[in-house]
């Protein structure tokens, strides 16, 4: 079964809606972006979410010190690092991994090499790193050298479109944020047509 993942959740209400209509991750900003949140509200949200909804938190280019503390303040399933972070860094850390790639520069050693559960291949950020809202021709999968079996994409889905982003890059899993937002606030209708879309097309 494909994961899904909702990431930028800054509500209870909208965690519920995601794991109402049937995603496997929801994800938690504590990085610059429009979408972040102190590690107490991660941690009141994950609170009130099932165990089987595993949280993710979003880094960039954080200290181990401070990573390992709202990790375990929130109680995190999965560190999701978003920078310049080496491999070495990724293995110091005592929480599965998930490595964010932007698709422009991505090397095919980091996607052999890198230590993590998940490799996630992003758009190019704009303003912040991630988040663009773009799409990349997910075509430029076919050429790299990647273990589908850990492949996460994001970069501009929604729900009009992950049905053909799973057709071509048959990922592990998809990632998505402002695709299921209106006006840069979650939308529980696109949230629920977005998993709709990749359960019909898994």
């Amino acid at each position: 079964m494909l994961l899904i993942k909702i990431c930028g959740i800054t509500s209870l209400d909208m965690g519920l809606v995601a794991e109402k209509a049937g995603a496997n991750m929801i994800g938690f900003v504590f990085a610059p972006s429009s979408r972040n949140v102190t590690p107490e509200q991660a941690r009141d949200i994950a609170c009130g979410l099932s165990p089987e909804t595993k949280t993710v938190g979003v880094f960039v280019n954080e200290s181990k010190n401070e990573i390992e503390r709202i990790a375990d303040l929130v109680k995190l399933d999965f560190i999701q690092l978003h920078g310049d972070e080496t491999p070495a860094f990724a293995n110091s850390l005592h929480r599965r991994v998930i490595k964010a790639f932007t698709i422009d520069e991505v090397t095919d050693e980091a996607l052999a090499t890198y230590p993590a559960e998940y490799l996630l291949i992003d758009s190019p950020g704009t303003t912040y790193r991630g988040g663009s809202g773009n799409t990349f021709d997910w075509e430029r999968l076919m050429s790299r050298n990647i273990d589908k079996h850990k492949l996460m994409l994001a970069g501009g889905l929604n729900p009009d479109n992950v049905q053909e982003a799973i057709r071509v890059a048959r990922p592990a899993g998809v990632d998505v944020s402002s695709g299921v937002e209106t006006d840069g606030l979650k939308d529980a209708e696109k949230i629920s047509r977005f998993v709709a879309a990749v359960r019909s097309a898994d």
